[in-house]
């Protein structure tokens, strides 16, 4: 079975002949976990696509203190941001990241559509593929004229912490958790200082290790992602509400879901260092 929504996905062929094309921005919007020890905009400056921008969901966020790093900032200030960048409505955007081939693309992909911008895509494959297959690298950094965006949030595709504590009672939405299984059921500790280990009660998980192939960087095939939706409840009956540890991953199993039809699910943007760093959130322990 073919994806029911292949356009949010391009390949390296596809960047490759389009490099030149001004109705096309390329966005590195590489992020590294901080165990894992690597500069995401150094590596930038170092090599990148040629054309490529960089995308920081560490600066295109909300500037103001949170319980969680880069949580969604307002439509203005995306707005701003991306226009800078020299991004208008008018054009496709395409994502990519270099850790892994597919780990922080699909959260850019998913500010982009929440704030009204549907023309966006992930490259599979990510970086790693492109320099496996010995395409072109450069360290100039683009510089397009500012250009205007248009950006309204629609809502309804984001959770607050006072909505998932208020689906803990109504049940209405599934909360998909994709954090590795000994995450979720709190035996391994978490890394960020302050935040608990467990899980929402109540919520399945699928971790998102086991929808993609990692060494590909790409999704699996679409009938091994509605198996493994359909395993956790994520069958299409009802919302899901995605979450991991900031936001990022959660929106990996997002874009599983979009590719097989099923969009019927929204991110609970702070996540798990919002959740478990708060006292006064119930947690749980132990598999779902």
């Amino acid at each position: 079975m073919t994806y029911v929504n292949p356009d949010s996905l391009v390949n390296t062929a596809w960047v490759a002949a389009h490099l030149d094309d001004p109705n096309v921005r390329i966005l590195d919007a590489s992020y590294h976990l901080a165990a894992a020890g690597r500069d995401a905009r150094a590596e930038y400056h170092a090599a990148h696509i040629p054309g490529a921008l960089h995308f920081d969901i560490d600066t295109v966020c909300d500037p103001n203190p949170t319980p969680s790093p880069h949580m969604f900032p307002s439509a203005d200030g995306f707005a701003a941001a991306v226009g800078a960048m020299g991004i208008s409505n008018d054009q496709r955007v395409v994502v990519y990241d270099a850790a892994g081939g597919l780990f922080s693309a699909p959260r850019v992909w998913w500010m982009f559509r929440v704030f009204g911008h549907e023309n966006v895509a992930v490259m599979t494959g990510g970086f790693d593929a492109w320099q496996a297959e010995g395409r072109p690298v450069t360290t100039d950094i683009p510089s397009f004229a500012p250009a205007r965006f248009k950006a309204s949030l629609d809502a309804s595709k984001l959770r607050s912490i006072e909505q998932i504590l208020g689906n803990i009672e109504s049940g209405e939405e599934l909360v998909l958790d994709a954090r590795a299984a000994n995450r979720f059921d709190g035996s391994q500790p978490e890394a960020r200082p302050g935040v608990e280990p467990g899980h929402i009660p109540g919520s399945a998980n699928l971790p998102y290790a086991e929808i993609i192939d990692a060494e590909a960087g790409a999704f699996r095939d679409a009938n091994t992602l509605r198996a493994a939706f359909d395993r956790v409840g994520a069958d299409g009956s009802r919302t899901v509400a995605t979450t991991c540890g900031s936001g990022v991953t959660a929106c990996i199993l997002g874009l599983g879901m979009h590719l097989i039809g099923r969009d019927n699910w929204t991110l609970y943007d702070g996540s798990w260092t919002e959740w478990g760093g708060n006292a006064d959130t119930p947690k749980e322990k132990g598999s779902a």
